[in-house]
């Protein structure tokens, strides 16, 4: 598979179709068959999602909050007769690499997350109306919306067919949605979940698989007057949509460069660099010139970037495991821009957009199953909503410079406005249960020098001119050569502390789950399940349970 691309929009969409129809939107899935997308080099079969469909479903979940204010519910469908949607395509999941897997289930994780953080912080409600069956990864975005609307057809089902099926399971949230967020009993969800034809009807309803069914004459009726109703309930925002403009990216063989950021890749050395610069001058600080800069206002547009690098450099640069952060720019520029997201994120619908947007590419940096190291020298500009990449980072290293003062900065952000996926701030998840910790750091509004960071525990390392080389390179050596797959699970396990949430959930079983159960025989051997999908031979198992 050629190198991802994750920038799309709705002109290029080829598997989905985005009608706009104020209060509603209606986003149908209609999946191109092998040989008329040039992307895939496997065959497309009913309405099957890869990551191709995957990408075009992010983007329109992220426009339909800034371009399309005016939609308070959004209605996902299919426009193929008697299919919702079979799921993720088996072919592109046997026909990959194990990084790939793990890749393509965290993201489609991400884009479910996206659409349940539109509906909680947008007011944009989401109502899935099954038309046909919803199998696997289908019933999974099904699960992402906030009710699921079935049609009583006799034949159309709800179902997880991995476990029988495939020897895998619901890779993206799945069966913790079903039973921490639809509340069904585990001992239904047991049944469900190893039944391969699944549950249809009112045994769906009554499980608590999906909210209502309606028969065939109906059903369209039903899904528009429930969603008219939920419209009548929403937000109204005034101001017209902000169009998100191309990043207009340049890309050579080890380097791309937006506006704002940059990212080095060193294939030899295993190790890539971040670089995020930040404003050029304070910005606008009402929310009528903020909106005149719409898509090019730097925190949106920074972040943006920021995404973009990040997603490429896990779909695309799998060897890369140690990533360098860095910042350069005036910190008085990002408090600035920050101050005018915390003054009007209450009152304006467009700059709560930038803010929870950013707050969500942060999460995917978190989640990013990279080292990152922050380094903190004297042209840096840690401050502020920059300030969460070094809390972010795995390690912190600031150089002690007399000569090049360097200085850390918290900001209006500081105190929780960016919270982790755990659903408290990097700077309290830092500081578990140490509330004093965290008052004395957020009452530091001026300039942080290195030994007052390393008092406070902003810092891991603050150096001094003479060490600061050799124990930076000490520093990436010692991690490049250590396993990859070991520092994956440790970085997980370390970087959530505090209180676990479905968010947390899921991506800590996915890191398990999927890390494990895709490399076992059972799956992915010869004659495992995955392996044989769509063959005449049967699956053989190694019968022997583990731990």
């Amino acid at each position: 598979m050629s190198d991802m691309i994750f920038e799309t929009n709705p002109d290029e969409y080829k598997h989905w179709k985005l009608e706009i129809s104020p209060p509603l939107a209606r986003l149908s899935m209609d999946v191109q068959l092998s040989g008329e997308d040039d992307d895939a080099d496997y065959q497309r079969k009913l309405n099957s999602y890869d990551i191709h469909v995957d990408v075009e479903l992010a983007d329109a979940v992220n426009r339909l909050r800034f371009e399309h204010p005016e939609v308070k519910v959004v209605i996902v469908g299919s426009h193929r007769d008697r299919i919702f949607c079979a799921g993720a395509n088996i072919f592109m999941l046997a026909g990959s690499t194990h990084p790939f897997k793990v890749n393509f289930c965290k993201f489609t994780n991400e884009t479910r997350l996206g659409i349940e953080d539109a509906s909680a912080f947008s007011g944009q409600k989401y109502i899935a109306a099954v038309n046909g069956t919803a199998s696997g990864g289908g019933y999974e975005l099904a699960l992402a919306c906030d009710e699921i609307l079935l049609i009583d057809d006799r034949s159309s089902a709800v179902s997880f067919p991995e476990v029988p099926l495939l020897a895998v399971l619901p890779g993206t949230g799945g069966l913790t949605r079903v039973v921490d967020k639809r509340r069904v009993r585990r001992d239904l969800a047991d049944v469900f979940s190893t039944t391969a034809e699944g549950v249809k009807g009112r045994r769906a309803v009554e499980w608590g698989l999906v909210d209502a069914v309606h028969p065939k004459s109906r059903f369209e009726d039903a899904v528009e007057e429930r969603a008219q109703e939920l419209a009548s309930a929403g937000p109204d925002k005034s101001g017209a949509g902000v169009t998100l403009t191309p990043l207009n990216s340049t890309i050579d063989e080890s380097e791309i460069r937006y506006r704002h950021v940059t990212m080095k890749v060193d294939s030899d050395a295993r190790t890539a660099e971040i670089v995020v610069s930040g404003p050029e001058d304070g910005g606008p600080d009402n929310p009528a010139s903020i909106r005149e800069l719409g898509s090019d206002w730097w925190p949106l547009r920074m972040f943006r970037e920021l995404d973009d690098a990040l997603l490429r450099l896990r779909f695309n640069h799998a060897s890369s495991g140690l990533v360098l952060l860095k910042t350069r720019g005036e910190a008085a520029h990002v408090l600035a821009h920050d101050a005018a997201l915390a003054a009007h994120h209450a009152d304006d619908w467009f700059v709560s957009e930038v803010l929870h947007h950013a707050k969500r590419v942060l999460k995917r940096l978190d989640l990013t199953a990279r080292t990152f190291y922050a380094l903190a020298d004297e042209e840096s500009c840690f401050a502020g909503s920059l300030l969460e990449l070094a809390l972010a980072a795995d390690r912190t290293y600031m150089l002690d410079s007399p000569d090049d003062p360097v200085a850390l900065h918290v900001g209006p952000l500081s105190a929780g406005m960016l919270p982790m996926a755990n659903g408290i701030s990097r700077l309290e998840t830092r500081f578990l249960d140490d509330s004093e910790r965290v008052a004395a750091v957020l009452a530091s509004t001026g300039p942080i020098d290195p030994p007052t960071a390393e008092k406070l525990g902003l810092v891991t390392f603050a150096p001094d001119d003479l060490d600061w080389d050799d124990e930076l390179r000490l520093a990436i050596e010692e991690r490049v050569c250590m396993s990859p797959d070991a520092l994956t699970g440790m970085e997980a396990s370390l970087r959530f502390a505090g209180p676990e949430t479905l968010e947390t959930k899921i991506f800590g079983r996915l890191s398990a789950w999927q890390n494990w159960i895709f490399q076992r025989p059972n799956a992915v051997g010869d004659h495992g399940a995955l392996s044989l999908y769509g063959k005449p031979e049967r699956a053989q198992f190694d019968w022997r349970r583990t731990g």
